[in-house]
């Protein structure tokens, strides 16, 4: 007689639920798309960044004798969208480190399940 003829029809059938509910959960990986919002951010981030560093050189470094006199209004601007979508990707990218590790969690307890319901050969 085999360990598993021996087990509790109740508590196979409770485990295989819960296999089922975790297969469920783990058939798309939600974490994915919060890092691919966090790159996008980083990268428009990275870029309005870049326009910022342009215009303060063209406000206060610049050697052309037609300098724009006044506020530097379009440099702050750039500078706080930049901080804008830097925060954004940042916590993007933490949220989805924070969603790699539940799901992580999730599939080594679905591993452990199917090892134990011996459906993995």
């Amino acid at each position: 007689m085999t360990p598993r003829a021996a087990e509790p029809k109740g508590d196979r059938e409770a485990l295989r639920a819960e296999h089922d509910a975790l297969a469920e959960l783990l058939a798309a990986r939600f974490s994915i798309d919060h890092v691919r919002k966090g790159v996008y951010g980083g990268f428009a981030g990275l870029l309005v960044t870049g326009l910022a560093v342009k215009l303060a050189f063209d406000r206060w470094l610049s050697t052309r004798v037609t300098r724009f006199r006044g506020p530097p209004l379009f440099f702050f601007l750039a500078v706080t969208l930049a901080a804008l979508l830097l925060a954004f990707a940042g916590w993007q990218l933490l949220r989805a480190r924070r969603l790699m590790r539940e799901e992580d969690e999730r599939f080594a307890r679905l591993r452990a399940l199917r090892h134990e319901l011996e459906l993995d050969s």
